[in-house]
């Protein structure tokens, strides 16, 4: 984990386009050859989606000690798989939480890089992308200024899951859909995304 903030903090540091690019391949070119693949294994395709149910798809967006003990235990483990995907989720994660952190602006240009490699990886190696996994590539999208990108996104994904919550809230906010709106307000309305986003 912490050869993992440091490629981070490398990252995020250089300024030159050519250079945080090559140094951006690089750092995903590592993580993957430093990870076992194993299509079979879900652990971590699971430990996702129980993180998307905790802390998005939940009304008090709360996550639980459970998962950051099986996170712990996972990397602890010498054989476990699929690393590569965790690592780069939590690049992502750290990525907003550091800038966040000192009172800057995010990436976009590697936050979308970075869900579309992490999309992509999951895909190849589990043939189905997490719904978290949209959720994060489409607010990627949507803060590089790529609206009908983000947007299209959403539509699609609420096609495979729709009764997620989060999608449903930036559909609405997207489109102020009335029946999209009654259905939050209805079935929803005590979900923080509904409430944060004042959706009434």
């Amino acid at each position: 984990m912490k050869k993992l903030l440091l490629l981070i903090l490398i990252l995020v540091s250089f300024k030159s386009n050519s250079q945080q690019t090559e140094t951006y391949k690089n750092f995903i070119e590592q993580l993957k050859k430093d990870s076992k693949t194993d299509k079979n294994d879900k652990t971590v395709y699971n430990l996702l989606n129980d993180f998307y149910e905790q802390v998005l798809q939940s009304e008090k967006g709360e996550l639980t000690p459970e998962i950051p003990e099986r996170i712990q235990k996972l990397y602890e483990n010498k054989n476990a798989k699929n690393l590569q995907i965790l690592n780069m989720f939590f690049a992502y994660q750290e990525h907003i939480s550091q800038t966040a952190a000192v009172g800057k602006k995010t990436d976009p240009n590697f936050q979308v890089n970075l869900m579309t490699d992490l999309e992509s990886e999951i895909k190849n190696t589990y043939g189905k992308v997490p719904v978290l996994i949209r959720i994060y590539k489409s607010e990627a999208l949507e803060s590089d200024g790529q609206t009908e990108e983000a947007a299209k996104l959403i539509s699609e994904s609420l096609v495979e899951y729709p009764d997620s919550v989060p999608l449903k809230v930036y559909k609405y906010l997207g489109t102020k859909d009335e029946t999209i709106r009654k259905d939050l307000i209805q079935n929803h309305s005590n979900h923080w995304m509904v409430v944060q986003y004042e959706i009434k």
